[in-house]
C-alpha cells in the first residue's frame, strides 16, 4: 500500500509540473499594453532541458544536432515551417527515427517557463542565448504591442489574408504562470474544438462509395455531423471510430451544436 501511494504521488507531481499555459478566448477584454503574435499552426513543443515533449507529454524524437544545442533552461513554443504546412510538419516532427527533413523545422519560442521577470525579460533571455550560440532554427516569435480592439481586428485580417490561423494575446507585465488564464487569449475569425468520431454517413453523388460526413460527439455529450472540410483522401480513408478530430465552427445553435462545423484534421499526438 505504501509503495502504491508513493507511485501515485510521483505521477501526480510530474503531471502537475507539466501543466503548460493555456489560452482563453478573446471576447473584447481590455488589452491595452498587451502584446500580440501570430498563432502558428504547428506542433507545440516543450523543452524540459533534456527532451522535447508534445503538449500531451510525449517525447519528440528530434535529431541530436537540433536537440543538443538547446539551452539549459526550459522553453515552450511551436515546431513550425510555414503557413498551411501542418501535415508536412507533423510527418517530420513525429518520426520515430528523425532524418534530414528536420532542417525544414524551426522552433518558434513564445515562453521560457523557468526564467524570471516579466514576458519581455523572459524573451530577452532566450534571444541572448540564440545570438550567442548562433542557432538559426531557434527563434523568438515576433511580438507587437496592441492597444485596442480596432488595431487587433486590422492585424487579424492581415494574418488571415496571408493564410495564418489567428493571433495570440498576452499580458506582458506578468511573471510566468501555468494553466488556463485570462492573461493569455486566443483570437480567431473562427473557433476550433475537438470531438470524438462515433459514426459515419455514406456519401452521395460525387461522394458515392465514400464517407459523406462524420458523426462526432463533444465532451458534453452533444452529437452532430461534420460534412465539410474533407479532401478526397479523407473521404476514402476517414478517421477511425474513437479517434479525436479538430474542427472549426462559428458559434453555437440554440441546441448547443457548433454552427458551420468544418473538419480540420485528426489529432495524432
Amino acid at each position: 500500500m505504501i509503495k502504491l501511494f508513493i507511485v501515485c504521488l510521483f505521477l501526480f507531481v510530474n503531471l502537475d509540473a507539466f501543466t503548460l499555459q493555456k489560452a482563453k478566448i478573446y471576447k473584447d477584454q481590455n488589452i491595452s499594453g498587451w502584446v500580440v503574435s501570430e498563432k502558428l499552426d504547428g506542433i507545440r513543443a516543450y523543452w524540459d532541458t533534456k527532451e522535447l515533449r508534445t503538449k500531451n507529454n510525449k517525447i519528440i524524437n528530434a535529431p541530436a544536432w537540433f536537440r543538443d544545442k538547446l539551452p539549459p533552461f526550459k522553453l515552450d513554443g511551436e515546431l513550425w515551417s510555414k503557413r498551411g504546412d501542418f501535415e508536412n510538419i507533423y510527418s517530420i516532427v513525429m518520426q520515430k527515427t528523425p532524418d534530414s527533413s528536420w532542417k525544414q523545422i524551426k522552433y518558434m519560442i513564445f515562453e521560457a517557463p523557468d526564467a524570471s521577470g516579466d514576458f519581455y525579460k523572459r524573451m530577452s533571455k532566450v534571444q541572448k542565448y540564440i545570438e550567442i550560440h548562433k542557432l538559426s532554427y531557434l527563434k523568438v516569435i515576433e511580438q507587437k504591442k496592441v492597444s485596442d480592439a480596432k488595431s487587433l481586428d486590422i492585424l487579424l485580417d492581415e494574418v488571415v489574408k496571408k493564410g495564418g490561423e489567428g493571433l495570440m494575446l498576452k499580458d506582458a507585465s506578468r511573471e510566468y504562470f501555468s494553466g488556463r488564464s485570462n492573461s493569455i487569449l486566443k483570437v480567431k475569425k473562427a473557433h476550433d474544438m475537438e470531438a470524438e468520431v462515433i459514426g459515419y454517413k455514406k456519401g452521395k453523388g460525387k461522394f458515392s462509395g465514400m464517407m459523406g460526413s462524420l458523426q462526432v460527439k463533444l465532451k458534453n455529450g452533444v452529437i452532430f455531423f461534420i460534412g465539410s472540410g474533407f479532401d478526397k483522401s479523407d473521404r476514402i480513408n476517414p478517421p477511425k471510430i474513437g479517434s479525436i478530430v479538430t474542427f472549426k465552427y462559428y458559434g453555437f445553435t440554440k441546441h448547443g451544436k457548433p454552427k458551420f462545423a468544418s473538419y480540420i484534421r485528426q489529432r495524432r499526438d
